[in-house]
């Protein structure tokens, strides 16, 4: 609390349009549905480097 024993106003917000439109849109329509995300789904893992002729020979 300030000194002088009174609580401090809040400020008043400013008017949004954006806010405005998208409270109606709620109103009528209804909240839109969570988004989820979708996973990556990979074959494989590709390998980061090419093989060199040690790694071919140790394959064998």
């Amino acid at each position: 609390m300030p000194r002088n024993g009174k609580k401090k106003k809040r400020k008043k917000k400013a008017f949004s349009a954006v806010e405005a439109v998208k409270a109606m849109a709620r109103e009528r329509i209804g909240a839109p549905r969570p988004s989820r995300m979708v996973p990556v789904r990979r074959k494989e893992k590709s390998e980061k480097h090419k093989p060199n002729l040690s790694r071919l020979l140790q394959e064998e």
